[in-house]
């Protein structure tokens, strides 16, 4: 069984995996380290869940070290992943090289005074990187190293442009990481633009979510969906994420649960950076079973104990949806997804089925009867039917930790 020590990096890293207790490489990190550490360019998928980030951490912290005078720049497209980044870092670096974590929403003096430290290791997205090189306060002349996390979000029309003025800071020598859990094939063929003859890595499906993520699907109408979503959480145990469309829903949404006794907070773009961390923090310590989101948190966000996904409103695409359930099933864990569908749903269902079951049996969700009080509930590549009778379930007694 291959190990980390038989790869060529410092001893201290095969010390701080240890720590973290990651002793044997997943498939995506035996291909991409030894790559990585020969220094060419990398495309790399692979499923969520998968460790992504160490993959393209050891061998990025490694050549940095071979490389006194070079630095390293890692981009993200949430605050949330990069932060997540960072602490990860950190975690396998010490004191060896200052990382500094520049994203919006935070103190603008404290990210000036951790610049003039002159660090190595440079973590952000993209909004703030632009702003700190339109003020001249970040310098890029000496990045050799450049990743981009979660590269079909960066290369999408959001964050396209403000790539292209950080890339144009950038030296042509370099080399570039490039990962994400989907790759469409546009996106391949952007990536291009920025990579020099890469290693093209492909683990696992790029279309389809893990095998160790049960999903299901619940037909129901918009009347009935908040009421099957309290029975839900009543019949499952461990912690939730709920996925919705709108900030205003989330926090809508986190309301009405709380006030059916259900210990929830909300998370999206429009909350200040501060309160974000809170609710990360008190969702990752238990101290909130359930945590609504948009899709802020549906990229790269690690919390081991996540048990179940529910978007409760549905994505808007294939891409998104894989990202949102790979919030389960971490680290192969098992996990579980449900889908809320209603009536209006139907063909939005039915491309995100397409997508990632090709030629799989299609269905249409029909509206229940407002007088039926059970939703029509079946896994996800279910052929037939099946009701769920939630009568015969016993209520979720919630664990101390959640109360």
């Amino acid at each position: 069984m291959k190990t980390f020590s038989t790869f060529d990096m410092p001893s201290f890293l095969n010390d701080s995996l240890e720590q973290l207790g990651i002793t044997t490489p997943t498939p995506i990190q035996t291909d991409a380290i030894p790559a990585g550490l020969e220094g060419v360019d990398i495309l790399a998928s692979a499923q969520t869940g998968t460790g992504k980030t160490i993959a393209y951490l050891l061998p990025l912290i490694t050549n940095l070290l071979k490389s006194p005078q070079a630095s390293a720049l890692i981009l993200a497209p949430t605050r949330e992943l990069a932060a997540q980044i960072q602490e990860t870092a950190r975690a396998l670096l010490g004191r060896k090289i200052e990382v500094v974590l520049l994203i919006g929403g935070e103190s603008m003096f404290k990210q000036l005074s951790a610049l003039k430290r002159r660090p190595r290791l440079v973590i952000g997205t993209p909004g703030r990187i632009n702003d700190h090189l339109t003020r001249k306060t970040l310098h890029l002349q000496e990045t050799r190293f450049l990743v981009l996390d979660e590269v079909d979000r960066m290369l999408d029309m959001g964050f396209s442009e403000a790539l292209k003025k950080i890339v144009g800071f950038l030296p042509k020598e370099r080399q570039t990481f490039m990962f994400s859990a989907t790759m469409p094939e546009s996106i391949r063929k952007l990536s291009f633009t920025y990579l020099t003859n890469p290693r093209e890595i492909s683990v696992g499906s790029t279309t389809e979510p893990i095998l160790k993520i049960k999903q299901e699907t619940l037909q129901t109408s918009s009347t009935e969906k908040f009421s099957c979503l309290v029975k839900e959480l009543n019949a499952r145990e461990g912690s939730v994420i709920i996925f919705v469309k709108t900030k205003h829903g989330a926090d809508r949404l986190a309301e009405k649960l709380t006030r059916q006794n259900h210990e929830a907070s909300a998370i999206h773009g429009d909350l200040k950076q501060r309160k974000r961390e809170e609710v990360i923090k008190g969702f990752r310590n238990l101290k909130k079973r359930i945590m609504v989101a948009t899709d802020i948190a549906a990229r790269g966000l690690d919390i081991p104990h996540v048990k179940h996904v529910i978007n409760y409103d549905l994505p808007q695409c294939a891409e998104d949806y894989i990202h949102r359930i790979g919030r389960t099933g971490r680290a192969g864990t098992n996990g579980f997804a449900l889908s809320f569908i209603s009536p209006e749903d139907g063909q939005k269902w039915k491309q995100i089925h397409r997508s990632i079951q090709p030629g799989a049996e299609q269905f249409s969700p029909a509206s229940p009867s407002k007088s039926r009080k059970k939703a029509r509930y079946r896994p996800f590549q279910a052929p037939t039917e099946a009701k769920r009778d939630f009568s015969k379930r016993k209520p979720f007694k919630q664990p101390h930790s959640f109360r």
